[in-house]
């Protein structure tokens, strides 16, 4: 049973003006499904450890080394790039009163939770990942990966994730992710980041 590329959950012009179809069909089309295709051939040399993603990324250190890294960078590239398709949204969805009030309690504001979050984006050096995540202590916190690791990997929740590749952005956006990034605020789908939330808690 090999890990299949999830279809998108909206048209891949749905994100226009933020996101454009272009864009959206190649990201998905062509990176991701290289991922899923990529962390296949991965798992095939190690039938034994299963293809529980989310259970091996946890402890990368069970990956047999020969293909830990393979399943490093496919397996978390598949596992971000499906949950950052179900935090986006064409309709316009309003963040819950008690996640908003926990930013507010975290961060001080959600303003201030805006900035960090861009910051993270922002700073990312070459290709990677801005996060918010539930921690270990059940905290609220920001955060930024290199390549496609995950924050899974360090036992961290991702509730929020924002794709900074170049190839997430390019062809609308050219060099300026600060653009990319403020015109992801405009589709986030705070209704998939609350039942994230609710479960990471």
């Amino acid at each position: 049973m090999a890990i299949i590329l999830p279809d998108l959950p909206y048209a891949y012009d749905a994100l226009e003006p933020y996101i454009d179809a272009e864009t959206m069909t190649l990201h998905h089309d062509k990176h991701h499904a290289t991922y899923v295709a990529n962390v296949n051939a991965a798992l095939e040399k190690h039938p034994e450890i299963g293809e529980d993603l989310v259970a091996l990324l946890s402890d990368v250190e069970q990956i047999p080394a020969d293909i830990r890294q393979a399943v490093i960078n496919n397996g978390g590239g598949h596992l971000n790039h499906a949950l950052f398709w179900e935090l986006l949204s064409p309709e316009k969805t309003e963040i819950s009163a008690e996640l908003a009030a926990e930013i507010n309690a975290t961060f001080g504001s959600f303003e201030a939770f805006q900035e960090a979050f861009t910051a993270a984006a922002t700073t990312r050096f070459g290709s990677g990942w801005a996060w918010l995540v539930v921690n270990q202590e059940g905290q609220l916190e920001v955060l930024s990966t290199p390549n496609q690791d995950t924050p899974i990997m360090d036992g961290k929740k991702p509730i929020l994730a924002l794709d900074v590749w170049e190839h997430a952005y390019y062809l609308n956006y050219r060099n300026v992710r600060p653009n990319y990034i403020k015109a992801f605020f405009e589709i986030i789908n705070w209704n998939k980041v609350e039942e994230l939330y609710q479960a990471a808690k």
